[in-house]
């Protein structure tokens, strides 16, 4: 009967342990999400990484974008997409193709520019990770695992600048071992942005015969 009540404290107090380091590391990503919200814009110049060895895959692509509360305008491969609260305009440069959509809600995992700092509020338990430094910078990572049994991704890893309190890099591990990362090269805020950058001019492609317009129906 001893035996019992103590294998029953040893499992409580794991428990409680537990669900203080959920909680602490929940709280951590409310504060990252506090500060972002507090400024008036964001200019972030990233570093994607895709990796998968198994099919000997690796690829690295620069870009940028500039983020005012839900709006954005991303400049990635080659291609610019902008978001102006109603629509997502996505302009393929290369193929002289314009894609205009309603943003869809069937895929809540998938972390889009205005979900950079806010995806993990739902669909996610949580977990402290490791202190790491890197490049003479500590970076305390946060383990995100979805409650989706069904879901695609393995885990998420979000490492935090404990200074600044800056995302410093997100590690979305999937289930057939694909690795994407995406690290945050320069963070800037409070930039003078014209409200134009989030307003797409359907008139300059329609004037231009090459481009084809898929829009919405």
């Amino acid at each position: 009967m001893k035996k019992l009540a103590l294998f029953i404290t040893i499992v409580a107090l794991s428990f409680q342990s537990f669900a203080q380091k959920s909680q602490e590391a929940k709280a951590l990503l409310d504060n990252v999400a506090k500060k972002v919200e507090s400024y008036k814009n964001i200019y972030i110049e990233f570093n994607h990484k895709l990796d998968n060895k198994e099919a000997n895959v690796h690829q690295e692509t620069l870009g940028n974008v500039t983020l005012k509360g839900d709006l954005y305008h991303l400049n990635y491969m080659g291609t610019e997409q902008l978001y102006d609260g109603k629509k997502t305009y996505l302009i393929i440069h290369e193929d002289e193709e314009v894609i205009i959509q309603k943003p869809s809600k069937n895929n809540e995992e998938t972390i889009t520019p205005s979900k950079m700092f806010s995806f993990y509020k739902t669909g996610f338990s949580y977990a402290m990770g490791e202190l790491k430094t890197i490049k003479g910078v500590k970076i305390q990572y946060v383990k995100l695992t979805p409650t989706d049994k069904k879901s695609e991704i393995s885990n998420v890893m979000v490492g935090i600048d404990a200074k600044t309190n800056h995302i410093y890099n997100i590690i979305e591990t999937g289930k057939n071992n694909t690795t994407t990362t995406l690290e945050i090269r320069s963070f800037k805020t409070n930039q003078p942005v014209s409200q134009k950058l989030f307003i797409f001019d359907l008139s300059k492609y329609r004037d231009q015969k090459n481009y084809s317009i898929s829009e919405p129906k």
